[in-house]
């Protein structure tokens, strides 16, 4: 198939056929993740996880010089196990 970049106001878009999306398994509206490996643009379905972040990429933005530690929050208020 055959398509042409088109100028949509400041930016460049390219239509993408009904048929095309549904084997893809992107639907409208949805977010992709769009890369390009060896010359090529690839478009495909983005993979979040629980929602809109993935831990990864959250994980990937931490300072380095960041430590974990053990919160407190106080005593049990009702049937936790601890």
């Amino acid at each position: 198939m055959i398509a042409k970049v088109q100028k949509w106001g400041n930016s460049q878009g390219l239509r993408f056929p009904r048929d095309v999306l549904r084997k893809a398994s992107i639907a409208v509206g949805e977010e992709v993740d769009i890369s390009v490996r060896r010359g090529e643009i690839v478009v495909k379905p983005s993979v979040r996880t629980r929602g809109k972040y993935r831990l990864k990429d959250l994980v990937a933005e931490m300072p380095a010089r960041y430590r974990f530690s053990e919160e407190k929050w106080g005593k049990p208020v009702g049937r936790e196990s601890w």
